[in-house]
């Protein structure tokens, strides 16, 4: 029994006041920062391989069921608005399929030959990086996908909540955590979600800086899909080149990106 699935530390839940529960809850998850953090020197080589692997026309493939496959679908979405790659780039399948994101497959976690086959699909590339994600390092899914990546000299790697997992043996850069016992026993969407969570948060933001799709520490490539957005595209413009908001507005309506239209500016001072 891995660590996840051990029996919490809190108990008589149904007779706990909403504020004991909640502080209760709290209490776990400020436990997580720190596990985190233990991680980091493991997650160096895997972000510095899907730089290195996208460079060279690779993408990063997510891997995962239930809550675990849910949170790489979403990092996956996240990539192409927050930083204007497109949406080849960064892949996340879940167990089940798509019906999956929004609703519970029955088995869809034991299904050995699914993820592999989704994968062949694709039309892989010696380059991709697959990622598994798991919080008991041993979901059947991943670890056939992975096992059957590696055999096809793909690189791999994972995200899992126990140590010395299954997963993590066929993974080329494991990242394992110890998140310990959830605040309701087994749930893993919690303490388990929330450091896989943070982990995505760093892996996915670390590559996409280090493929130049940040300018200092604006999302210089973000797509403008919208007035919030649009508003902070001006506001970073201003900031960039203190000129005027209306001539921000301008120069963006005119160029459509807060990239191109630092290029454009820097293009014509040169000039």
């Amino acid at each position: 029994m891995g660590y996840t699935e051990q029996d919490s530390a809190y108990t008589n839940l149904e007779n706990k006041s909403t504020e004991e529960l909640l502080l209760g809850i709290n209490e776990v998850d400020q436990q997580i920062a720190a596990i985190v953090q233990g991680c980091i020197p493991a997650l160096i080589p895997l972000v510095d391989s899907i730089v290195q692997g996208i460079k060279q026309g690779g993408r990063l493939i997510y891997i995962g069921a239930g809550s675990s496959g849910r949170l790489g679908v979403l990092d996956a979405s996240e990539c192409p608005p927050t930083f204007g790659v497109p949406y080849s780039m960064v892949h996340g399948l879940i167990a089940g399929g798509d019906d999956a994101i929004r609703y519970a497959v029955e088995n869809a976690e034991d299904n050995l030959e699914a993820g592999w086959t989704t994968l062949q699909q694709m039309q892989l590339h010696p380059q991709d990086v697959i990622v598994g994600i798991s919080a008991s390092g041993t979901t059947p899914y991943v670890h056939s996908t992975l096992a059957h990546a590696r055999a096809f000299n793909l690189t791999t790697g994972c995200i899992v909540c126990n140590l010395q997992s299954s997963i993590a043996q066929v993974a080329d850069f494991p990242v394992e955590m110890n998140t310990g016992p959830e605040f309701l026993t087994g749930s893993t969407r919690m303490k388990a979600g929330t450091a896989q969570k943070m982990v995505l948060n760093m892996l996915s933001t670390s590559v996409m800086i280090k493929l130049g799709k940040v300018y200092g520490n604006k999302m210089i490539d973000m797509r403008i899909a919208n007035d919030k957005l649009r508003e902070r595209a001006i506001r970073m413009l201003v900031q960039e080149t203190s000129c005027s908001e209306a001539i921000a507005t301008s120069l963006l309506s005119k160029y459509k990106s807060v990239r191109a239209v630092l290029e454009n500016l820097k293009t014509e001072s040169t000039s």
